[in-house]
């Protein structure tokens, strides 16, 4: 392996030079659902769905369809995931466990993977010493250990965002696994100790999919055609599919039946594995 110039976390590798990934039962494909449990401020710019408005303090319009996420959308996303025995890998802000604790104790009650989502999807994880930094994360894992009764292993930053400095200080507060990096179909050690990079996905992603004017239909037929191609690939060695979902799109009620359609296909796999970041990152680190 060699290191790509000036990158210090992770060496590039070659897919088609690794040892084979064999994933529990003799699965093909490792799928989990990414469900992003988000809190948004009032008075910041955030995630928007109309930029007319975007800058406007407070801007009902666009906070308002951020907020139908965890008021309504989450509730028919849940049941959905529910019917197909799905438990999420939800990506937790530690302000959303603070706000919205409903939500937190229907993912305890389905055992719910826990992953630490930054403070707010309204602030980027940027531009902190490595003193506040530390001070930041800490928060941020505190709250969530203590919402949810378990401390989380995986991280993934508000819009993917890190400082130099995250990787360490997440291996240093006891976490084992990031998502912020999406360049690979499977997991892969990085370069600071006891860390590791399990795939997500911007691009099988319903927030910037549906932005683009994908359709129900066209959105259920991605799916099939993602995991075909990886179960395709998994000749050589396993492969990972993220789901990534947030519930003020996916959670809207024209969506509902694709989400279905989507999960039903996936169930229906026999060489699928149902899972979560976390089951996925530890069976890595175990059998690696």
């Amino acid at each position: 392996m060699t290191n790509t110039a000036g990158n210090q976390l992770f060496h590039y590798s070659p897919i088609t030079e690794r040892p084979a990934i064999n994933w529990p039962g003799g699965a093909r494909v490792a799928v989990y659902v990414g469900l992003n449990i988000e809190h948004f401020l009032l008075d910041r710019p955030s995630t928007s769905i109309w930029p007319g408005t975007a800058e406007l303090v407070p801007d009902a319009l666009n906070y308002g369809w951020r907020d139908y996420g965890v008021r309504v959308g989450i509730w028919r996303t849940i049941k959905t995931l529910d019917r197909y025995g799905i438990r999420a890998s939800a990506l937790l802000n530690s302000a959303a466990a603070e706000h919205y604790p409903q939500i937190v104790k229907a993912g305890m009650d389905r055992n719910w993977a826990w992953l630490a989502h930054g403070r707010t999807n309204s602030i980027l994880h940027s531009g902190m010493s490595r003193d506040e930094e530390r001070r930041v994360l800490t928060e941020i894992v505190d709250t969530i250990t203590a919402a949810t009764g378990r401390h989380p292993l995986g991280w993934m930053g508000p819009g993917l965002t890190e400082t130099f400095n995250t990787p360490s200080l997440l291996a240093e507060l006891g976490l084992t696994y990031t998502l912020d990096w999406t360049n690979d179909d499977q997991p892969y050690d990085l370069e600071v100790p006891g860390l590791i990079s399990v795939p997500y996905s911007v691009e099988l992603n319903d927030l910037l999919l549906f932005a683009r004017g994908l359709s129900g239909p066209e959105f259920v037929r991605l799916v099939q055609d993602q995991y075909e191609q990886l179960r395709a690939d998994s000749e050589h060695g396993g492969r990972v599919m993220a789901l990534a979902l947030h519930p003020f799109v996916i959670g809207q009620p024209f969506r509902a039946k694709y989400l279905d359609q989507a999960l039903r296909y996936l169930a229906e796999q026999p060489d699928s594995w149902l899972t979560t970041s976390d089951e996925i990152a530890e069976h890595y680190r175990s059998t690696r």
